[in-house]
């Protein structure tokens, strides 16, 4: 993998995590609807903490829900499949910081800087998967009370924070994606081929000595140096 890609998918993993902290305390995940009601405020909008209401002046009001247990299994689930999904993101990019080949901190080699960047990209992965469980989980039952034609309360529409949230954990999973298939395809380590290099080099000059002291002649008399000239010179004739 090119190390364009890896950082490619870190900053849209960091992006991610980023916009999903902005939506967990967004206003706005759920919007009342003025559609087959009659209200006395103008819009009714709440996240996972509290509720506000605006009048037709623009003033509004706020109020934190009173007791947690009191409220809809399905929230609490939301906070924490969102806390969980911050928490995850946050651990994923340090080590996603660690383990990206362009950084250098400490002494580690490819391979564990392959290994830690994997990892990094499997916590995004699993921050993606929960922000998109929790965002998908309260936006299916927000259309379900609109849809129920029996449901007496006050209806509500998908909220621009929902959107928000959809986005983060998108860019979450896809930069988890780029960050994980590092593992598939993990660089070559220098100290994989270093060994083999001394080896060769060592034995390069043992073999040239041994060329070189083979071939010398004895010491021979000119007498042998004059018959070999002279066969030579008739074998050339022939």
């Amino acid at each position: 993998m090119s190390v364009a890609v890896e950082i490619f998918g870190f900053f849209l993993a960091a992006l991610g995590l980023l916009l999903l902290g902005v939506t967990l305390p967004h206003s706005s995940w759920r919007v009342s609807t003025v559609h087959g009601s009659v209200i006395t405020t103008n819009t009714i909008f709440e996240n996972l903490w509290h509720s506000c209401a605006t009048d037709s002046l623009g003033v509004y009001n706020c109020w934190e829900f009173p007791s947690m247990l009191a409220l809809s299994g399905y929230i609490q689930a939301c906070r924490a499949l969102m806390i969980t999904a911050l928490l995850l993101g946050f651990l994923g990019l340090f080590l996603g910081i660690i383990g990206l080949r362009c950084t250098n901190l400490g002494s580690m080699g490819l391979s564990q800087k392959a290994r830690m960047a994997a990892i990094a990209g499997a916590l995004h992965l699993l921050s993606g998967f929960c922000g998109m469980v929790a965002i998908s989980w309260y936006a299916s039952n927000i259309t379900r009370e609109f849809f129920d034609s029996l449901y007496r309360g006050t209806k509500y529409e998908l909220g621009p924070a929902l959107y928000l949230g959809w986005s983060a954990s998108l860019l979450s999973i896809l930069g988890g994606t780029c960050l994980f298939t590092n593992c598939c395809c993990p660089p070559e380590d220098e100290p994989a081929i270093s060994p083999r290099l001394p080896y060769k080099a060592a034995s390069q000059p043992v073999l040239r000595s041994k060329s070189l002291t083979a071939p010398l002649p004895p010491k021979d008399s000119d007498d042998e140096c004059d018959s070999s000239f002279g066969q030579y010179g008739k074998n050339a004739y022939v």
